[in-house]
């Protein structure tokens, strides 16, 4: 994976692969906090979040990595 901040700030890579991190981290942590709460309904909520972010973040990859029709 390229560092981003080796990118120059024009680059949207630079911001993609910084919020693309941040979106993969956070989909860990709330599956993290399914298994720590009871309400059935926070734990959809905390595993819908989660699916929803990976596929944004999938996203993201395919934007940086041109492999969708949509971004090249």
């Amino acid at each position: 994976m390229v560092d981003p901040d080796t990118l120059p700030r024009s680059d949207p890579r630079r911001h993609t692969i910084k919020c693309r991190s941040r979106m993969t981290d956070l989909a860990a942590h709330l599956r993290e906090d399914v298994e720590k709460v009871d309400d059935p309904r926070a734990k959809a909520l905390f595993e819908t979040g989660a699916e929803v972010l990976l596929g944004l973040a999938k996203a993201f990859a395919d934007f940086e990595e041109g492999t969708e029709a949509a971004w090249r």
